[in-house]
């Protein structure tokens, strides 16, 4: 089943005036399977290299005649990490290409690992380059192909978890992606760090899903130090399968929260980390409503505009916002996560709404039915508010 992805626009519209692409995105969540969909009716051909094909890495070993070879054509590089060296070349090629009149679309490269790759690309293509991020399947997208809202909440949106068979061979997948990640990607992006120790992290963060960051208590518990667990949680948010949600901090004259919340990025992947199943499960477990939680914000921050920054908002009082959408240096969204049929927001929010002056106020809830509630609130379901969001962001 081929779902289609909101991404695909931007990545076209990215190409169509700049020489090299390079899309960013966890393994397993699609980024090939797109690139082959762009390249099947690309203007003038594309070639397609999976880097972690022996045949197809020995077609670089002469990577500068190879790539000018192809002039004309859309050159896919998949798992581009693999062949750090090119970027050099690239620099030339596009360089070249551009006193020749031709300064779009020459080249797509797929990774996993964003800041490495980040780091690796910009060295040597400044100026040249854009980053596109691509997640897992949001709300949005599996809506529009008839996927049930519930089903992504608990199978999560990689494609492959989320449409497996039933939910034992969804479980099954996620085990393996969890198990592959530890296995091959932590030791090959951060070859000193031991997997079974940000294992141990992961599943931990998992149990902890949307707590505040509390290193210390981490650090003893895993038996190492504070700055190694820094580490070990930095590698996790590089490979976009963890995010630190920043606390807002402005001057409010209020005693602030500082410290971020972290939340397991995928919601199907945190409940592979908890061995939860089905549903029932998942509704028994004492995670199910920060799970709500995270998997609500992971689709807002999707869909909402790139110029929005997210945050939360926590004061010592206990005035609280799951969910701060700032635009212009100026907080004017508030989001309350409610897993409840009968919403309502609690005093804390609407608190710290009037401290933040914010008029848009919204509770998300598993429902679809909006309503007015208390405290000039709206309750609102998930798919309605993404919707809302991905429209003002004029994607």
């Amino acid at each position: 089943m081929m779902i289609n992805r909101q991404a695909e626009t931007a990545i076209r519209q990215t190409l169509a005036h700049t020489a090299a692409v390079v899309l960013l995105g966890p393994r397993q969540v699609g980024k090939t399977t797109l690139a082959r969909h762009i390249a099947a009716d690309w203007p003038g051909g594309a070639v397609y290299l999976d880097l972690e094909r022996p045949a197809d890495r020995l077609r670089l070993d002469d990577a500068d005649s190879y790539l000018r070879a192809q002039s004309g054509k859309l050159v896919i590089l998949d798992e581009i990490h693999r062949a750090p060296g090119v970027f050099d070349i690239l620099r030339g090629i596009i360089d070249d290409n551009r006193q020749a009149g031709q300064r779009s679309g020459q080249f797509l490269l797929l990774g996993s690992a964003a800041l490495d790759l980040m780091r690796q690309s910009s060295e040597t293509l400044a100026g040249r380059v854009a980053y596109l991020d691509i997640a897992p399947l949001d709300i949005g997208e599996t809506a529009a192909a008839g996927i049930d809202a519930t089903t992504l909440w608990l199978r999560g949106g990689f494609p492959d978890s989320l449409l497996a068979r039933d939910d034992r061979r969804s479980l099954d997948w996620r085990r393996d992606f969890i198990r592959s990640y530890l296995e091959r990607d932590v030791p090959m992006f951060a070859p000193r760090l031991p997997a079974e120790t940000i294992g141990r992290l992961w599943t931990m963060l998992a149990h902890q899903q949307g707590s505040l960051l509390n290193q210390s208590r981490l650090a003893a518990a895993l038996g190492v130090a504070n700055p190694t667990v820094d580490r070990y949680i930095d590698l996790l948010v590089d490979l976009q399968l963890l995010r630190r949600l920043r606390p807002w901090s402005g001057n409010v004259g209020k005693r602030l929260i500082k410290s971020p919340k972290v939340y397991v990025r995928d919601s199907g992947i945190l409940h592979g980390l908890l061995e939860l199943e089905t549903l029932d499960d998942l509704l028994g477990h004492p995670v199910c409503g920060l799970s709500f939680e995270g998997h609500c914000i992971e689709n807002l921050m999707l869909a909402a505009s790139p110029r929005r920054v997210p945050y939360f908002y926590r004061t010592h009082a206990g005035a609280e916002i799951d969910l701060l959408l700032e635009k212009g240096g100026q907080p004017d969204i508030a989001i309350e996560i409610k897993r409840s049929s009968t919403p309502s927001p609690a005093r804390g929010f609407a608190q710290a709404c009037d401290d933040l002056h914010i008029t848009q106020r919204y509770v998300v809830y598993p429902g679809s039915e909006k309503f007015a509630l208390r405290h000039g609130a709206q309750a609102i379901g998930l798919a309605e508010l993404a919707g809302i969001l991905h429209a003002e962001s004029g994607v």
